[in-house]
């Protein structure tokens, strides 16, 4: 992180914070590789809270240019008229996940909107905050599809998915997730929705285990498919995506859609596009969804991929 890009950082916020959105968003997205030497680096504005996040260690120099160049946005003029009040600088990196506040009173955590509904995010307490953004156009997208059709949202995280498919009148989700907290936390959001949680299931299982669980509350609609890439004793993308699209074919309705997803930037859309002609040959691709502009990467098939499947009628 060299004295040139801290600058370029500190004038990229300085502009955003000019502009900034009535919604959260990203502000600066380095991991997309535009942006020599701020690779390890992203910003998030959390409507009153501006989140730097760090995904490498730097060295201790390095690290204090950064505070320091923070610290004098926070007395510009764009800082003060942003209606920002917390600056964290957040150690991604780090086992603890450490949460610095160089700005502002400790919040551990947050409500959020986007697309007009709302999230409850948890800062500082692990890798991940509750919400992926660059999966925005995503749930935009589910929410559009949804109505009136039953939903399986696979390794559902903390349901946003769910939440944009009940706002768009869908009749059943089921999000199946082996970690309870998130899913806890998801049927939090439901509420801070108003959405009618009887309309809502929430399958704390590992899906390898589940797949009689998961038939029975079936067919689906839609199923969306959002694994990570790794998850350490139950997920690995490389050898288990396929094994998830092999039982797509029994989850679906006749007339079924899937929107299949990975975020791992050593691997291209045409790794689920294969996956599926070699697993479920009756599921026709039909579009990768767009990713939002706020997250530029020098290789498009380095972002998020995120591909939506049709069932071909028999």
């Amino acid at each position: 992180m060299h004295a040139d890009a801290l600058v370029t950082l500190q004038n990229h916020l300085a502009t955003a914070l000019m502009q900034l959105p009535d919604e959260t968003r990203r502000l600066f997205h380095g991991r997309g590789r535009c942006w020599e030497g701020l690779e390890h680096v992203t910003v998030d504005w959390l409507q009153g809270i501006v989140l730097v996040s760090l995904f490498r260690a730097s060295a201790d120099a390095e690290l204090d240019a950064l505070r320091l160049g923070l610290s004098t946005l926070t007395q510009g003029a764009e800082w003060q008229n942003s209606g920002a009040h917390s600056l964290l600088l957040h150690h991604r990196y780090l086992p603890d996940s450490h949460m610095e506040q160089l700005l502002g009173e400790p919040v551990n955590e947050w409500l959020i909107s986007e697309n007009e509904l709302r999230y409850k995010l948890d800062l500082g307490i692990k890798q991940n905050n509750g919400l992926f953004l660059d999966m925005r156009y995503g749930r935009r997208w589910v929410q559009e599809q949804a109505h009136g059709k039953r939903v399986l949202n696979l390794f559902a995280y903390t349901c946003g998915f769910s939440i944009a498919a009940i706002a768009g009148g869908a009749e059943h989700v089921v999000n199946l997730d082996m970690a309870r907290a998130a899913l806890s936390r998801g049927r939090d959001n439901h509420r801070l929705n108003e959405h009618d949680l009887s309309k809502v299931s929430f399958l704390g299982h590992e899906l390898f285990k589940s797949w009689g669980k998961v038939k029975k509350s079936g067919p689906y609609d839609l199923v969306i498919v959002d694994p990570p890439s790794f998850q350490k004793g139950s997920f690995a993308l490389d050898k288990d995506y396929r094994k998830i699209l092999r039982r797509l074919p029994e989850l679906l309705t006749p007339t079924g859609t899937v929107l299949a997803c990975v975020n791992d930037p050593d691997v291209g859309p045409e790794f689920i596009i294969e996956g599926v002609a070699a697993e479920a040959p009756d599921l026709v691709f039909q579009q990768r969804l767009p990713n939002p502009p706020e997250f530029p990467d020098v290789n498009s098939d380095s972002g998020l991929k995120a591909l939506v499947f049709s069932r071909t009628p028999e």
